[in-house]
């Protein structure tokens, strides 16, 4: 299929079929990622395919030009200078590949470790990731990894999970550069990506080894005298000074009193320009004289040592004091940054001075950037001890903390602003709006390290600097959906906060962000500790609406518990916040109607109609989305547990036109888009409104908070795929959902079962019966892992599964299973029409009673509307039934079911049996 598309559709188009991710998209087109995201939603809907993989693949089929590299590199560093040498190293890590998926390039610090593996990187065919290690603090390599490769955290999946998810579609590389400081941290991390990813292989550099089983190494030394180091000195000495001359005598014996090390040539090649070839000599004497004798690891590099610290010496106070502070940055570093550090100079001349270390090469422009800075790891350790030992230390440190939190604050006032001019899950930016929208986003992936490492070396206890630094974080790493990290730092702000009510408020965000990741238990745990802190304060309505948030998430969300909450436990939380709070408060009001409406009732997950319905009227009074998608799920609820469908699919529409007024950068939006999403996709095929089930799908794979999620994601829009025949489509999910649920180790997960069940009934429909016997197994693997009952979606497939079969010898008792009680009885409907069809083709002589009940509860369920006028139309040998079903089904886009139905008609059999023969042909199997 060949869609017509925009110019910039077109443009999108080819980026996912080079399988960028849609960070990547919009740093390509620099457009704003929720561009993005609308622009992926169009083609999906043009295309007619439910998510991106689908998509890539339709793209190549139609020869669409992706004008991209076999395999895009990313993150790697752009050189500004040649590369030299190293030609034995490269082949040998090429080498060492062949017989193990980690190399690990081994070497001192300044030995060119991170130049070889990035020159690697880039010429690597398979494409690559370039992960700079240096800045980054123990516990966040899976961040730099994901920052690299633009994905984030979903709800209920780990960051780990979503970098695995990504370098598992392709065989690329991916580079974890300088590991030393963070070895266990990364050596687990490495360890885990090999084992996930069989098609990735690792490259690290390291001054240790991670010690993983499998891991080459590849050591790296000096570079050989007589060719590649005295070819380095002359270039850097020529780009430092055109007119430098040297024989090739002289510069053999400087290179070998620098034995050879590369950042020493460097460093002193750049000297070259001021000092001469003589100078440089006596220079290097009088400092290698200074540094024998010590350690062997000390005698090995003293001729480093020895150029950095006559580097050091050599310049002037000024030059030295502001490079002594530099040290304290971790990552790079702009003008702003330096000036907040150079103790109320002039931002000119701070410029003038760190333009004085760039010329020296003390100093180095970060790569890809016009006006960002950062120190060489070895240089930023040897400054760092002349910063602690000139007594500095701590004034320098407080001053980084002060430029940290103004800088989180300022650009968490950007990413405010940005929301506030195009904010809303379903209100995508505009082109115009990109440079609001993308600045926060760029601008905190260049400063996250250091903010990081900021807020961890702030004094412990309340502090307005680093209570201010921790909130902003926690709202930045969650829009930029780092959803655990985000919830670690409102619990620091909490703990650094000024006063209880600033630390409700921390503690409040963070149970959004616990809920956000499904963790129902940790989010009420600080719900209660943010009412504590509220009642603390003075502000009862505050506790109010905490405690009721409290007993709403544990009635609600009560999958998300390990053991729910007693319902005495409940009432009493609530009866306190009915007590604390102020019920004319619009707000309060709101969040103690649903809390009751949730409580009302004995039995788990069963809202009061009443109450429900007066929850949603009170959130309508506050105007707030978030307050009125939650009332809208409880009526909702309300309605499905008494099989009113249709009505819950009304109100779901309802919560969708909501998430345009969300926030989703708000943890506290997130849940109720993650909810709504989920739900409406459910509720749609339990209303058997396919073409709505197909829409909600598709929106939810889009999403950034719930998209593509290894087997939730596809588990909601499974049965709607095959509901449609759109069989090879499920078949593909069903795969992927299966081995997703299996790496995740099998987590009890009882709404699995209909995608599971559907899954069956697709390979039925294609009369593969090992197929269907494999996924009717499965299904009861997901039975065991959930403690759960038999659901009506499976009784309906196996009653549909018969009937495709033509083997009626269970019929009866398949027909009475379909009429049965389960637990999950959501689908009955469908359940009750294919049993009540199987029992018509059967010839059972309960066939027109069992036809009268399921026509009871069929008004609810457009498919099985059309399932029981197919089924009348059989009994009473009525052609204008049949027809009646076959434009019932057309109106549900049910595919398949129509061309089964079509067979029945004599005078369009032939129009049956092509359409069936295309469905069926489109799955990749041969015509039936």
């Amino acid at each position: 299929m060949i869609a017509k598309v925009s110019q910039r559709e077109a443009e999108v188009l080819a980026a996912v079929a080079a399988r960028l991710s849609n960070a990547q998209i919009a740093n390509r087109l620099h457009i704003s990622v929720r561009t993005v995201e609308s622009h992926v939603a169009s083609l999906l809907r043009k295309y007619g395919v439910a998510d991106r993989q689908e998509l890539a693949q339709q793209a190549v089929q139609a020869g669409v030009d992706r004008d991209i590299p076999d395999g895009p590199h990313l993150g790697v560093p752009t050189p500004m200078t040649s590369f030299v040498g190293r030609e034995r190293e490269h082949e040998a890590v090429l080498a060492a590949f062949g017989a193990s998926r980690l190399v690990t390039l081994l070497g001192p610090g300044g030995a060119g470790k991170s130049r070889l593996a990035a020159e690697i990187c880039s010429t690597y065919p398979a494409g690559g990731a370039f992960v700079d290690l240096v800045p980054v603090r123990d516990g966040f390599v899976a961040q730099a990894t994901a920052k690299v490769l633009g994905v984030g955290e979903r709800a209920q999946q780990p960051l780990e999970d979503a970098v695995v998810e990504r370098l598992r579609r392709d065989r690329a590389l991916l580079v974890l550069d300088n590991c030393e400081h963070v070895l266990d941290t990364a050596a687990g991390f490495a360890e885990r990506m090999l084992a996930a990813c069989p098609g990735t292989r690792i490259l690290v550099t390291s001054r240790e080894r991670l010690g993983v089983p499998g891991e080459r190494t590849v050591p790296i030394g000096p570079l050989p005298l007589a060719s590649d180091a005295e070819a380095l000195f002359l270039d850097r000495a020529t780009a430092a000074d055109p007119e430098f001359d040297a024989d090739l005598a002289q510069l053999t014996e400087i290179c070998a009193r620098l034995d050879g090390i590369p950042l020493a040539i460097e460093l002193a090649a750049a000297r070259s320009a001021s000092l001469g070839l003589a100078g440089l000599f006596v220079a290097l004497d009088d400092a290698l004289r200074l540094l024998t004798g010590g350690r062997a690891a000390d005698r090995r590099h003293r001729s480093l040592r020895a150029v950095l610290e006559w580097s050091h010496d050599l310049l002037d106070e000024e030059e030295q004091a502001l490079f002594r502070r530099l040290s304290v940055f971790c990552g790079g570093f702009d003008l702003a940054a330096v000036t907040a550090l150079a103790a109320g100079r002039p931002s000119g001349a701070v410029s003038h001075v760190l333009g004085r270390l760039v010329d020296k090469s003390l100093v180095v422009r970060a790569p890809g950037t016009a006006s960002r800075w950062r120190l060489l790891q070895t240089v930023r350790a040897f400054v760092e001890d002349l910063l602690r030992d000139s007594g500095e230390y701590d004034a320098a440190r407080e001053l980084h903390l002060l430029w940290a939190a103004g800088t989180a604050t300022a650009v968490r006032e950007r990413l405010i602003a940005a929301g506030q001019n195009g904010a809303g899950a379903a209100a995508p930016f505009e082109d115009s709006q990109k440079d609001g929208a993308e600045v926060w986003r760029r601008e905190f992936d260049e400063v996250s390290d250091d903010l990081r490492a900021a807020l961890a070396a702030a004094p412990p206890g309340p502090g307005g600097a680093a209570h201010r630094l921790a909130r902003s974080l926690g709202h930045l790493a969650f829009a930029r959906r780092f959803l655990a990290e985000a919830q670690g730092h409102y619990r620091q702000a909490a703990e650094r906060a000024p006063g209880p009510a600033e630390a409700a408020e921390d503690l409040r965000h963070a149970a959004d962000c616990s809920l956000d990741n499904i963790s129902g238990q940790y989010a009420f745990d600080l719900l209660l500790a943010s009412a504590a802190q509220a009642h603390a304060a003075g502000d009862e309505n505050g506790r109010a609406v905490a405690l009721a948030r409290a007993v709403e998430t544990a009635a609600r969300f009560l999958a998300s518990f390990p053991e729910g909450i007693p319902g005495e436990r409940l009432r009493r939380h609530l009866t306190e916040a009915v007590e604390a709070g102020d019920p004319g408060d619009p707000t309060v009001a709101a969040a103690l109607a649903a809390a009751a409406a949730w409580t009302e009732r004995p039995g788990a997950f069963d809202p009061d109609p009443v109450l429900a319905a007066r929850a949603l009227a009170v959130a309508r009074t506050t105007g707030d989305a978030v307050l009125i998608s939650a009332g809208l799920d409880a009526v909702t609820t309300a309605a499905v547990r008494a099989g009113r469908h249709r009505e819950a699919r009304r109100y779901a529409e309802e919560r969708l036109a909501l998430l345009s007024e969300m926030d989703r950068d708000d943890p506290r939006s997130a849940i109720e888009i993650v909810d709504t999403l989920h739900v409406a996709c459910t509720d749609a095929i339990v209303a058997g409104d396919l073409p709505a089930a197909i829409s909600a799908g598709r929106l939810m794979m889009a999403d950034d908070l719930v998209g593509d999620h290894p087997y939730i994601s596809a588990s909601r829009l499974i049965p709607a795929l095959v509901l449609t025949g759109d069989l090879g489509a499920a078949l593909r999910y069903g795969e992927r959902m299966w081995e997703g649920w299996e790496r995740a180790g099998r987590p009890p997960a009882g709404w699995l079962l209909p995608s599971v069940s559907a899954m069956a009934l697709a390979h039925g429909l294609l009369d593969d019966q090992g197929r269907f016997r494999l996924w009717r197994h499965r299904a009861g693997v997901v039975v065991d892992h959930a403690q759960a009952g038999l659901t009506s979606f499976g009784a309906f497939v196996d009653a549909r599964a018969a009937l495709q079969s033509g083997d009626l010898s269970d019929a009866a008792a398949l027909v009475e299973r379909a009429f049965g009680t389960f637990s999950m009885g959501r689908y009955a409907a469908y359940a009750q029409a294919a049993g009540a069809e199987l029992a018509v083709v059967a010839g059972l002589p309960d066939a027109p009673d069992r036809l009268a009940v399921a026509l009871l509860t069929a008004g609810e369920n457009h498919w099985a509307s059309a399932c029981l006028a197919r089924a009348g139309g059989r009994l009473h040998a009525d052609p204008d039934a049949l027809a009646a079903s076959v434009a019932q089904w057309e109106g549900i886009d049910a595919r398949l079911e129509r061309a089964h139905t079509l067979l029945l008609i004599p005078h369009r059999a032939e129009e049956g049996r092509a359409a069936l023969d295309a469905l069926i042909t489109s799955t990749g199997r041969r015509t039936l």
